[in-house]
């Protein structure tokens, strides 16, 4: 009986690492193909990744940050002066909507930014 429970335990537990992330819908894919391509040589672009720019946020930490939506996102990436000199590339009109479709797909309830 132990047995069985201990296993029970196991299955619940290890279910939500083995669960599949949810399907991005088409801008938010083509959001993730252009951070892949043009904003992964500085930030961490997925969840649970880090940064390869000590100075550049990883986007889960950007996506989580109190009062963050796809409205405020696209406001911010619409504004050129809001990047650094070192981002050598202009963002689009359907690229910013693309690219905040998909960092609000980072959010999650109850996140907390690593140390």
């Amino acid at each position: 009986m132990k047995k069985w429970i201990g296993l029970a335990l196991l299955a619940v537990t290890a279910a939500p690492l083995l669960a599949k992330p949810p399907a991005l819908s088409k801008p938010a894919k083509r959001g993730l193909a252009f951070a892949t391509t043009h904003c992964a040589v500085c930030h961490g672009i997925t969840a649970n990744s880090s940064s390869p720019n000590p100075e550049a946020p990883p986007w889960e930490d950007v996506a989580n940050r109190p009062g963050t939506t796809q409205a405020t996102l696209r406001t911010f990436l619409r504004d050129s002066h809001n990047f650094p000199a070192a981002m050598q590339f202009k963002v689009g009109r359907r690229d910013v909507g693309d690219l905040a479709a998909y960092l609000v797909t980072l959010q999650k309830p109850g996140y907390r930014p690593g140390i």
